[in-house]
Parts: C-alpha cells; structure tokens; sequence
C-alpha cells in the first residue's frame, strides 16, 4: 500500500512540475550567456568600492536567472556606445545593464521589461520646506542630464502644469553634474531617475529630498536581437520564475527598488 501511495505521489509531482525552460540550442550547448553592461549606474550595476567586485541589483537578477536557466553569466564590460552593436554582431547575448526600453530602439534589439521607473524632481533638504508640491517648481531652474530624455520630459511636464511661470531648464552632464550644481545652488532643483534617487539619498544622508512622484514612466529591459525569439521567451519565462517564486521581491527590497517593481514581465513595452 506504502508503494503506491508514493508512487501515485511520485506520479503527482511529475504532472505540476513546471516545464523546464528551453533555451536556444547554441546557448544550451556553450551552457553560458554572454551578457554586457556597463558597471558605472548604482544601484543597477557597480563595482564594489571594497571589493572591485561586481555589485547591484541587475547582477543579483542576472546570476538569479542564470540559476533558473541553469547556465552561467558570463558578464562582459562594454561602454554605453556600444551597446547596440554588440547586441547587431553577436558579440553578447543580451545586455542587462540599466538599459530603457524605448520603441526606437525595437528594429535592433527586442527588450524583456523587469523594471518601471520615472524621472524624479529632488532638491536639496535645506530647501524641502519651499518645496511642498510639485507646483513650487514652476520658474525654478530645473537640471538634468542632457544625454538623456529628461529634457523633453521636464518640458512637456511643464508644459500641461505651470502655464504662463514654466521650469527653466538647465543641461547638465550627467546625473553628478546635476547633484554639484544643485549643491552650489546654481539651480533650484535636479531630476533623476526614480530607480537611483534612494541609493544616492544613502549615500548622502541628509543631502537631498524628492519632490512629488515620477513624471513619467520607463521601463527597463534586458536587450536581446530582434532575431533571437527563443531566447526573449526563455528570459521571460525566468524572470516570470521569480516572480512567481519571491525571489524578484526580495532583490527589489535589497536595492530598495520595491517601487520599481512589476507584476509580470513584458516584451517591448516602452514607448
């Protein structure tokens, strides 16, 4: 009797066990993916000051799929430049490294979404108080990076909430560049994303406060070639994986990202 309950629970198992996910047969063979990213965007991807070792939510993401997938992470340094062309000659698999997904980018590369986020306004805490709403920043002067879609989004932000008193708006290069002008008060108040204000805030406790709530929405996605379906569906299905099983969770919360989070996967959804 023993023997066939367990092998009617044996018979059980095997009937809900999740399929395993099928990766493309070049990959299964090599057993690795070949990943890029640039280490320099904290708390997505950075080196360790302590250690040099890699650090950051997306390599704790990229290792916890490489688990799911059953094949190592083999994480290839690039620069930012070339993202695109390494994803175009197949000199990576996939690039995990903070990238948006924005539909200008779908004709090269195909985006497996595991991150919202938004452009955050912030000012210096000194200065919290004449800031209680979002409204307070019309006819400030507003910086941020102008490598990135900010500018456009601050504007149109403008635009539609401060009428005849709009932001003025003032280029930076780059995010640090933003945060020491904001400092020295040359402008009233910064914009980064949503996803790195809490790590840079812990970084400089007391420094800064964020004003309202993102302007937008972003997502961020793991780039893969438009050509390579089978791979898309099986990062899909993995970070689907933990999801499901709280393991996603548990990185957000780590990184403080919780905000960041979404419900399930997508491909392709940034605009």
């Amino acid at each position: 009797m023993k023997r066939v309950l367990v092998a009617t629970a044996l018979l059980g198992a095997m009937t809900v066990a999740a399929p395993a996910i099928e990766l493309p047969a070049e990959i299964a063979k090599r057993g690795s993916i070949k990943v890029g990213l640039v280490p320099n965007y904290p708390p997505m991807e950075f080196r360790d000051p302590a250690t040099n070792a890699l650090s950051g939510f997306d390599i704790d993401l990229g290792e916890a799929i490489g688990r799911k997938l059953g094949v190592k992470i083999d994480w290839q340094e690039t620069s930012f430049a070339e993202f695109m062309p390494s994803i175009s000659t197949g000199r990576v698999d996939a690039i995990l490294s903070g990238f948006t997904d924005y539909a200008s980018r779908h004709e090269t590369a195909s985006f497996v979404d595991y991150l919202k986020s938004g452009p955050n306004f912030f000012v210096q805490q000194s200065r919290a108080a004449e800031f209680n709403d979002m409204a307070a920043l019309c006819g400030k002067k507003v910086g941020a990076s102008r490598r990135t879609k900010f500018p456009g989004e601050i504007a149109t932000w403008s635009e539609k909430n401060c009428g005849s008193t709009p932001i003025v708006f003032v280029g930076t290069d780059g995010s640090a560049d933003a945060r020491t002008q904001l400092k020295q008060g040359r402008i009233d108040a910064a914009v980064q994303g949503n996803e790195t204000l809490p790590y840079i805030m812990d970084l400089e406790p007391g420094a800064y406060a964020p004003v309202g709530t993102p302007i937008s929405q972003q997502f961020t996605g793991i780039a893969l070639p438009v050509k390579e379906k089978a791979l898309a569906q099986a990062m899909l299905e993995a970070v689907d994986a933990l999801i499901a099983d709280g393991s996603y969770r548990t990185l957000l919360a780590k990184w403080k990202l919780t905000d960041n989070a979404l419900e399930k996967a997508t491909i392709n959804a940034g605009q």
